[in-house]
């Protein structure tokens, strides 16, 4: 059930996800590329269904392309910025049972914090 007021103070969500979804047109790899639509697709649902989504709780976003395309298909979580990288709908589920639902990073799915462009 979806809290009327913020958990933290001064914010509105307590954590966001966001999921880069970006394509590039020019040939380069990009999240977009890698199902990244699909991962986003299914934790929005799946953040739903759980009821974690509103106020005070878990907000799914998008975002263009996030800098970390070799690592792709990537999302991070704030207030943490903790940055996955996802392979299918089992690593998705991972994350939001144990990060988002429990707050206890997927250490099996952290992106190094080397991987960029």
């Amino acid at each position: 059930m979806a809290s009327s007021s913020p958990s933290a103070p001064g914010g509105y969500y307590a954590r966001h996800i966001f999921f880069c979804l970006n394509e590039r047109t020019n040939g380069e790899d990009s999240c977009a590329r890698h199902n990244a639509q699909a991962g986003f697709d299914h934790c929005k649902s799946r953040v739903k269904k759980e009821g974690l989504a509103g106020v005070g709780q878990v907000r799914v976003n998008k975002a263009g392309c996030l800098d970390r395309c070799a690592g792709g298909p990537v999302a991070v979580v704030y207030p943490e910025a903790v940055w996955y990288s996802f392979v299918d709908t089992a690593d998705i589920d991972e994350i939001v049972d144990s990060h988002l639902k429990n707050g206890q990073v997927v250490e099996r799915l952290l992106l190094p914090p080397d991987v960029g462009r």
